[in-house]
């Protein structure tokens, strides 16, 4: 009778007497090389090794907001990881951003993605989405650029400092008073 066992390169071990090797309950963890160890009592151990890519869909781990000033460089960053590897999209509200088009340029580097403003003008301001898309799902994430000065709410979303609004209030009736 032949022995099988199976070992893989991380933490989990396998042994079974069959010819072959079950694995229920998948998870991207189990990606991995395996061994798989014949061995009986005639000939030395025979040793083979597959390698286990399990397929899963983008998931969005890093989208940054960041502030930068009118005429500098501005950088949005996106890092998804996903097999196969996602392919990214951005937009700005509704519409999709291209490569090279608006003084933007997008440059993916593996699983993530940058969308580089070389020259930021107040109509960049906003909020960006990117797209992490593979044959396995979809998922995207918001991400603003604000100008310097703006804060952000647990959202992340920008808002203006709370001591301008006030004192834009304070000027205003003052203002009206005069006339």
């Amino acid at each position: 009778m032949s022995l099988f066992l199976f070992v893989c390169t991380g933490t989990h071990t396998f042994v079974t007497e069959g010819e072959h090797l079950e694995l229920t309950a998948v998870t991207k963890e189990l990606s991995g090389s395996y061994e798989c160890i014949a061995s009986n009592d005639i000939s030395s151990p025979d040793v083979r090794t597959v390698q286990v890519t399990v397929n899963y869909p983008p998931s969005i781990s890093t989208a940054r907001s960041t502030g930068t000033a009118v005429g500098q460089k501005g950088v949005l960053q996106c890092e998804a990881s996903a097999v196969p590897r996602a392919d990214f999209e951005w937009y700005k509200e509704d519409s999709r951003l291209f490569n090279g088009l608006n003084g933007v340029k997008i440059e993916n580097q593996g699983k993530q993605s940058m969308l580089v403003f070389f020259n930021v003008s107040e109509e960049d301001y906003g909020n960006y989405t990117c797209v992490a898309v593979n044959t396995m799902g979809i998922t995207n994430a918001s991400i603003i650029l604000y100008g310097p000065g703006a804060m952000h709410d647990v959202n992340g979303a920008a808002a203006l400092p709370r001591a301008s609004v006030c004192l834009l209030l304070t000027v205003a009736p003052l203002y009206l008073l005069r006339f």
